[in-house]
């Protein structure tokens, strides 16, 4: 099973509140990211918020059906 798939599991697991407390997490990762990457101009990896930004993606879509399923019910 590939780590995606694993880390997409875990997140339907997870409640609205957690999943905000978890994109909050990553938005403060991604702009200290941004800042270490603007003013040291490199970061070592920068594949990191390629990572970041597809993982928020992630969860928004999650909030977004979690949202759609509690107005359905």
């Amino acid at each position: 099973m590939s780590k995606i798939t694993e880390d997409t599991k875990a997140l339907r697991a997870m409640t609205v509140e957690a999943l905000n407390e978890e994109l909050l997490s990553l938005r403060k990762q991604q702009f200290v990211l941004r800042l270490k990457r603007r003013t040291e101009g490199t970061l070592e990896k920068p594949h990191q918020l390629t990572l970041l930004r597809k993982r928020i993606a992630r969860i928004k879509t999650l909030m977004t059906e979690k949202a759609g399923e509690a107005n359905v019910n």
